[in-house]
């Protein structure tokens, strides 16, 4: 599973640092596209990757045509902003082609032309609380790299699950097992407790 985050514009090192630190933790690759709000040679924003920086997957685009034209080699894309109308845990964020995770700039979002051409691909984290406008972007790109892992770990027990279940062999004689008539063997095919998503 491969994943992308892309952080367009981003104007604050700390976030851009403590992105990095995620990414790296979760196998990601992290991309910034130019204009920056610093410069990447800042001792701020390695100080906010503390050790890690230099092992951070890092690319760095000229604007985001550049990305673009990229983009599809990388996976599906996923853009986040504060108004979206679909929950981010209500898509399915871990394709098998791999996934891009983009970010707006911490002031401004994501640009509108962005927003009007990938209207259909908008998500948000909820917020129960009209007095918080939005959350911090290393806090959003944290919690969104995880939910891919999240639903790639879910998908992959799932599989195995059914895999198991087509292995099994039928069951000799006419008996029945306890829970089913039809002479086979049965598998529950829920998963743990804990790989499932929490209820609604």
């Amino acid at each position: 599973m491969s994943i992308h985050v892309v952080l367009v514009h981003p104007e604050i090192h700390w976030n851009t640092g403590n992105a990095g630190r995620t990414c790296l933790a979760a196998g990601a690759t992290l991309h910034l596209i130019e204009p920056l709000g610093f410069s990447l040679d800042e001792a701020q924003v390695k100080r906010a990757g503390l050790d890690y920086w230099e092992h951070v997957d890092v690319r760095v685009w000229p604007n985001w045509e550049a990305f673009e034209r990229e983009m599809p080699r990388f996976g599906a894309p996923f853009f986040f902003e504060t108004n979206a109308t679909q929950l981010f845990w209500d898509a399915s964020l871990a394709p098998a082609e791999g996934t891009v995770l983009v970010f707006g700039r911490e002031t401004g979002g994501l640009p509108a032309a962005l927003r009007e051409q990938y209207a259909d691909r908008i998500v948000a984290l909820p917020m129960t609380s009209e007095r918080v406008r939005s959350l911090n972007l290393s806090t959003t790109v944290a919690v969104a790299v995880y939910e891919v892992l999240r639903q790639g770990r879910v998908s992959e027990l799932g599989a195995e699950s059914r895999e198991l279940n087509c292995k099994l062999p039928r069951e000799q004689g006419g008996g029945s097992q306890e829970g089913g008539s039809s002479g086979t063997a049965r598998v529950s095919n829920s998963l743990p407790p804990e790989t499932l998503p929490p209820a609604p």
